[in-house]
């Protein structure tokens, strides 16, 4: 079963049980996919959208910060309920320490050894890891192997 399909069925059954932020949520999700199939006349894979999801999960962590800094925990608690749902349809995500040990693995490869090959490095490595750890600890970590 795609993971299209896995959502599809989710909505469904959150339908049945009446879970309706639940379902806000993943239709909410299907929206974006569907936004996406329209915009670029394509057919999402399951890897597109677990892109689709991260860039979901990013934007929600975005607004809980900036409602909360806002003083709107009413906002915030409702993008913060979101969370949950959108990171049920992503892949087991690395630890830190597996994540170092990828970038680490992928730095060698490709026998960059200073700053300026971050660009290289962070390419091939968002293509390992797509989905698979949060980009933001990547970055640092190919930062981290980089500066060595």
């Amino acid at each position: 079963m795609s993971l299209k399909d896995r959502i599809t069925e989710d909505m469904k059954a959150a339908m049945r049980a009446r879970e309706a932020d639940k379902l806000t949520t993943i239709r909410m999700l299907l929206a974006a996919v569907k936004q996406k199939e329209v915009d670029e006349r394509v057919v999402v894979d399951d890897a597109a959208l677990i892109a689709i999801v991260d860039r979901l999960i990013k934007q929600r962590k975005d607004s809980i910060s900036q409602f909360t800094a806002a003083g709107r925990m009413d906002l915030a608690d409702k993008e913060s309920a979101e969370l949950p749902v959108l990171e049920a349809y992503l892949p087991q995500r690395l630890n830190a320490e597996e994540t170092q040990a990828a970038v680490a693995a992928i730095v060698a490869e490709l026998g960059a050894s200073n700053a300026a090959d971050m660009g290289r490095v962070m390419a091939a490595v968002k293509a390992k890891l797509a989905g698979k750890a949060e980009m933001a600890v990547v970055s640092a970590a190919v930062k981290q192997a980089l500066s060595r």
